[in-house]
């Protein structure tokens, strides 16, 4: 099993996890108990989420750009397999392992881009990873079309999709000289994990894409700017930060289309590979699907998870976890370090015990407490 080299620590498991406190019929005669005072982590863990909240009220969504950065736009008109293509191809092209923001950090390199209408001249929407799961999807269930695969264009994405029974995602953008928050609020709201930053041409009264960014984007912007992220020290186990129910697994011996199924299913991004004691060997990600499908072959689909995963290359940095016991601070720091997208909850014997991702996080530091400070 791969791990990263950088991880926050592993410390024994919260254990009472959504176990309720047994009520004695004798506590119903006595008056109800007034309100411990508040701890000194509770404390700073609002001043900590309150400094970030300033911080991305005062910046804007320009500021997270770094100097040098590639984005490439594809027309509507482009087929599927063509965009496939060129997502690959530059994805090899890019030694840096950040100079893009719309790198996803996996072996296939850049995995979305913005779409352009040219027609309309006008911003389309995201093409990201679930557009082509979506069709995978598609051509499954409709076998006698697959032989029309290579001449879909990404204009029909919205129709797959209806066929499929899944909910479009969000012509979602933000001018790029807003708030920061206001982003990220945008994001929560449309459950994207990227934005584009379109702006209008005042002279010509068109729109124009910048770029695009990303939620690991936004949190390393934090990490590396906001010294006050070391203030969050509550425990997960207290915050309950992520999924603990109803998660999603495989084993190595899954049939990948049988991954791709839940993916579908559930709108998510990625599904963690256990062994039959539920310790966690890998996790599959979205962006696998991609090495199956370069150059146009769907054969690879009948292959299992396990042989899935040894596509990838060696340069993948592995699974990144943590205990119920870590806090907020410790995540921050392997974000600012490494480009991180999930962490795996796991105990001290490495079993599952849920999965936080990035939105969990950007929603947790947005939202938590807020109406009190208002």
């Amino acid at each position: 099993m791969t791990k990263a080299d950088t991880r926050p620590h592993l410390s024994r498991p919260f254990t009472s996890l959504g176990h309720a406190p047994f009520v004695q019929p004798s506590s119903y005669l006595r008056p109800p108990m007034t309100s411990h005072p508040e701890r000194p982590v509770d404390l700073e863990e609002r001043q900590g989420l309150r400094a970030i909240r300033n911080f991305l009220k005062v910046r804007t969504s320009y500021d997270v750009l770094p100097l040098s950065f590639r984005l490439i736009i594809f027309d509507t008109s482009l087929s599927v397999k063509e965009s496939l293509n060129i997502l690959i191809q530059n994805g090899k092209s890019l030694s840096d392992p950040s100079p893009s923001l719309l790198r996803d950090g996996s072996t296939t390199g850049i995995v979305s881009a913005p779409l352009w209408d040219s027609k309309a001249s006008k911003f389309a929407g995201l093409l990201t990873t679930s557009d082509y799961i979506n069709v995978i999807q598609y051509y499954f269930q409709n076998p006698a079309a697959l032989g029309e695969i290579d001449q879909f264009r990404l204009d029909s994405l919205r129709e797959v999709e209806k066929a499929l029974g899944v909910a479009p995602p969000e012509t979602v953008s933000i001018d790029p000289e807003r708030p920061l928050y206001e982003a990220c609020r945008r994001m929560l709201e449309s459950r994207a994990r990227r934005i584009p930053l379109v702006t209008n041409d005042s002279q010509t009264d068109r729109s124009h894409v910048l770029s695009v960014i990303t939620q690991y984007r936004i949190l390393k912007f934090v990490a590396v700017n906001v010294s006050d992220t070391q203030k969050l020290r509550r425990p997960l186990g207290e915050l309950l930060l992520g999924t603990y129910d109803n998660i999603a697994t495989a084993s190595m011996d899954t049939p990948v289309i049988d991954v791709i199924h839940i993916l579908v299913e559930r709108s998510i991004s990625s599904v963690p590979i256990l062994n039959s004691e539920g310790v966690v060997y890998n996790v599959f990600e979205s962006v696998d699907v991609i090495a199956l499908i370069r150059g146009g072959v769907y054969d690879d689909l009948s292959l299992t998870v396990g042989e899935v995963l040894k596509k990838r290359s060696p340069e993948f940095p592995g699974i990144y976890t943590c205990s119920l016991n870590d806090g907020l601070d410790t995540i921050f720091d392997t974000i600012r370090k490494s480009r991180v997208h999930r962490l795996v909850v796991v105990d001290e014997w490495f079993k599952l015990k849920g999965v936080i991702t990035l939105s969990d996080i950007l929603h947790y530091i947005l939202l938590e407490g807020e109406n009190d400070e208002a």
